[in-house]
């Protein structure tokens, strides 16, 4: 069996024994979007802010390290240095991987020495000590200082309006990738400054590419049951992945099943899905679920864009309700048999008014 992937520190976004997005070389689909910056960098034009955007676990932040990793790079160490390419082996691959690069800087949720939990948001002293960066002159033949929002969502008021004013009056060769899984919710004074990227889901294909290329200590599950998780992670490798455990692909379609009779669902069986999800390591179950469940409200938004303000209203009002409660729940540690049951109160309260 292959020894488990040890890490000091817990990120935001870690999955078990697989590589983080600065520590993969390769990126698979997204082929328009390496072409935009490819295009902006030959053409001596690129932005200096960029709001990547799409789904989580679709390659967002892979993409925007890979892109990182080229402007660290001096030029004319590579061999193509007109492409994003930079060989694993590369000092600033290297640099970039262990995010020790002097023209490099994450701006991301990190677990504090001690702390038992990661923090829900970044807090505003470390976005201002992130963007200390640009207060030095970059180094290197490379020449660009890059700093990496992962994600958007994470910052709070105070340190999304620390951005704001960076990006509002960039340094000389500052470059900021911001991932976004919600661009719509973002800033609007952040939003109007950023070069908008939208990425889309991945194919089936590609999501086993991606998984079955994922090296040792990931243990590779057999071809089947990845195609079945692929096929259940509507394009997201983190949602396959997760889904790879059969008690959370359980979890999946035991809501899909419930969610099959939005207007009058089966509270019974609800009943005994919250006994499963408030159980004691029942945390990454529950997460399952109230993500199932944002997914289907969110399906629906989409399915009936054309219908009017109205409708959409009382969806997305559930949503975020739906939010809020999970939130408040976390924080003060409440019952989840309840909670589960007002959530699908919410979907099926939203459903009912829609029609």
């Amino acid at each position: 069996m292959p020894p488990e992937l040890t890490r000091e520190t817990a990120e935001a976004g870690d999955l078990p024994n697989i590589p983080r997005p600065r520590e993969q070389n390769r990126l698979i689909g997204h082929a328009a979007a390496e072409a935009a910056f490819g295009e902006a960098l030959r053409s001596g034009r690129l932005h200096h802010a960029w709001l990547i955007g799409g789904p989580r676990g679709i390659g967002k932040a892979t993409l925007a390290y890979r892109v990182a990793r080229r402007l660290v790079a001096d030029p004319r160490t590579l061999s193509a240095p007109d492409s994003l390419d930079v060989p694993p082996g590369h000092p600033a691959a290297r640099g970039v991987a262990a995010l020790s690069h002097p023209n490099l800087v994450a701006l991301r949720r990190v677990q504090a020495p001690n702390a038992k939990t990661l923090p829900t948001k970044i807090p505003v002293e470390a976005a201002r000590k992130a963007l200390d960066l640009f207060a030095e002159t970059a180094g290197g033949e490379g020449g660009y200082r890059v700093c990496i929002v992962d994600s958007a969502e994470d910052l709070n008021a105070n340190s999304a309006n620390a951005l704001l004013k960076m990006v509002e009056e960039p340094p000389p060769r500052a470059l900021f990738l911001i991932v976004s899984h919600a661009p719509g919710r973002l800033l609007p004074t952040i939003r109007s400054r950023c070069r908008k990227l939208s990425l889309r889901p991945l194919e089936q294909d590609q999501v086993e590419a991606v998984i079955a290329g994922f090296p040792p200590p990931f243990a590779q599950p057999e071809l089947d049951a990845i195609s079945r998780a692929a096929a259940l992670g509507e394009g997201s490798v983190s949602r396959a992945v997760a889904l790879l455990d059969p008690a959370t692909a359980g979890v999946v379609r035991e809501v899909r099943m419930l969610l099959s009779s939005p207007h009058d669902p089966d509270w019974r069986r609800i009943l005994k899905l919250a006994d499963t999800l408030s159980g004691r390591d029942a945390d990454e179950l529950f997460a399952t679920a109230l993500d199932t469940l944002q997914r289907f409200l969110s399906g629906e938004i989409d399915r009936r864009k054309g219908e009017g303000a109205a409708p959409l209203l009382g969806l997305v009002e559930a949503a975020e309700r739906m939010t809020a409660k999970a939130r408040d729940a976390a924080i003060y540690n409440l019952d989840r048999r309840p909670l589960v049951l007002s959530l699908f109160g919410e979907v099926t309260g939203a459903m009912r008014h829609v029609g």
